[in-house]
C-alpha cells in the first residue's frame, strides 16, 4: 500500500517566513521515505473545519511549482481543484506547466467545489450545486480534449473555447492523471467511472468505503469500464504514530477492498519531523500489505 503526504495546516511557528523552509523540508522528506504522492488543499481560506479562515492558506499551484522544482519523483497535485475557482482551459495550461516543469509528474485532482465563504469572500461566483456538478462534467471534458489531438472548438453549455490549444503538451502519457474527489453516489462517482483515471474516498470504515466502491463498480458497468483502471485512494484519518499497530490495522481491511493509497495529513508545528518519524515507523509496515 502506497503512502501519500496531505500538507493542510499552514499554521506553523515563525509566521510567513517559515512556511516556505516547511513545506520544502516536509516534502522533501516525504520524498525520502518512498512517497508516491504529495497534494495540497485548493483554498485561498483556511477551512473552518481546520482553524479560521483567517489562519494562513497558500494558493496551491503556485506551491506545487515551488514544490516541482524541489522534488524528483512525487506525483504532485491538489486534492482538490473547485470547479469554479479556475476557467477550465486556463486549468488544463496551469496542470500541463506543472507536469512539464515537474517531469511529468503532475496530476489533476477536481471536484465540484463547496467553500461557500471564501468564494463570496474574494468575489468568486458559486453557482448552485446542480450547475457546479454540470460544470465539473464539461471541465473533465475541455481538459482531456485539451490533452488530446483535437486543438479544435468546444462547445458547452457552460463553457465554450474557440480553441483548444495546448502546446506545449504534457509530459505524461497519456495524459495527465484525473482524480475526482467526493463520495456521492449519484453524480460524483458517476463521473469517476466515466472520466477519472482515480478517485479519493474519506477514511469513514471499511463498510462505508465498501458500499462506495460497489455503487463505482456499477457506474462503471453502465458506461463499460473495468473498475479496475480505477486507482482507489483515502484520506485517512488521524495520526497514525498514536497507535502504529491499530492504525496498519485499519489500512488492512481497506487495502482487502482494493485502496492502494492512503493520504496522511500531517497537522503538528513540526511536520518535517513528522514525516520523518512515520518513514521509520509506519511507512514499512505500510508497504508490507502489498
Amino acid at each position: 500500500m502506497e503512502l501519500g503526504i496531505h500538507f493542510v495546516n499552514f499554521t506553523l511557528p515563525g509566521g510567513p517566513e517559515a512556511l516556505a523552509p516547511a513545506l520544502a523540508g516536509t516534502a522533501k522528506a516525504a520524498e525520502d521515505i518512498g512517497c508516491s504522492t504529495f497534494t495540497l488543499m485548493d483554498h485561498w481560506f483556511q477551512m473552518e473545519e481546520v482553524a479560521t479562515s483567517q489562519d494562513p492558506m497558500l494558493e496551491g499551484y503556485t506551491s506545487l511549482g515551488f514544490l516541482a522544482g524541489l522534488t524528483e519523483r512525487m506525483t504532485l497535485g491538489l486534492m482538490v481543484t473547485g470547479v469554479t475557482y479556475r476557467r477550465p482551459g486556463l486549468l488544463a495550461k496551469i496542470v500541463t506547466t506543472l507536469d512539464v516543469l515537474s517531469g511529468g509528474r503532475a496530476m489533476l485532482g477536481i471536484g465540484a467545489a463547496w467553500y461557500e465563504r471564501e468564494h463570496k469572500g474574494l468575489g468568486v461566483p458559486f453557482p448552485p450545486v446542480s450547475e457546479r456538478f454540470e460544470q465539473l462534467e464539461e471541465t473533465l471534458q475541455i481538459c482531456r480534449q485539451m490533452w488530446s489531438d483535437d486543438d479544435g472548438p468546444y462547445a458547452g453549455k457552460h463553457f465554450q473555447l474557440a480553441e483548444t490549444i495546448c502546446v506545449p503538451r504534457p509530459i505524461s502519457t497519456p495524459r495527465p492523471k484525473i482524480l475526482i474527489g467526493g463520495s456521492g453516489e449519484r453524480k460524483t462517482l458517476r463521473l469517476v467511472a466515466q472520466y477519472a483515471d482515480a478517485c479519493n474516498l474519506f477514511s469513514t470504515g471499511p463498510d462505508e468505503v465498501r458500499h462506495k466502491l460497489d455503487v463505482l463498480a456499477r457506474h462503471c458497468d453502465d458506461v463499460g469500464r473495468d473498475p479496475a483502471e480505477i486507482q482507489k485512494t483515502i484520506l485517512g484519518a488521524g495520526n497514525p504514530l498514536d497507535d502504529v499497530d491499530a492504525f496498519v490495522a485499519d489500512m488492512a481491511a481497506y487495502r482487502e477492498l482494493g485502496i492502494t493509497l492512503v493520504e496522511i495529513m500531517p497537522f503538528t508545528d513540526d511536520p518535517i519531523s513528522l514525516v520523518s518519524r512515520l518513514g521509520d515507523e509506519f511507512a514499512p509496515r505500510l508497504a508490507e500489505l502489498g
